[in-house]
């Protein structure tokens, strides 16, 4: 049982650090972007991160995911990362959170 709190513990450590992480071109962090669409951590502290783009040729993807993997490395208890890019489902205005969409005044 130990294991399962410290578990759910890192799981929000790692949206906390995802949530410092911002595309350079929209003032909104990725999180709340939409941008993550999984967050998976094994018994064994591997994290698994699935994330997509607004956009497939969006000219910082690799620094974007660079610093996903970097910062995510970085959380104690961490043991290994893995950050894997999807387009299916395709990124849309709609995974914004409500945060995001008032920032960016959609609401």
């Amino acid at each position: 049982m130990e294991n399962n709190i410290d578990f759910l513990q890192l799981e929000d450590e790692i949206v906390k650090v995802i949530k410092t992480i911002y595309d350079p071109e929209i003032p909104v962090n990725i999180y709340d972007l939409g941008l993550i669409y999984q967050v998976n951590v094994d018994y064994d502290n591997k994290v698994e991160i699935v994330m997509t783009l607004t956009a497939p040729n969006c000219p910082i993807a690799d620094s974007l995911l660079a610093e996903v993997n970097e910062k995510i490395a970085e959380i104690p208890g961490v043991a290994e990362v893995k950050v894997t890019l999807t387009f299916d489902p395709p990124w849309s205005k709609e995974m914004l959170s409500e945060d995001a969409q008032l920032e960016l005044g959609f609401m």
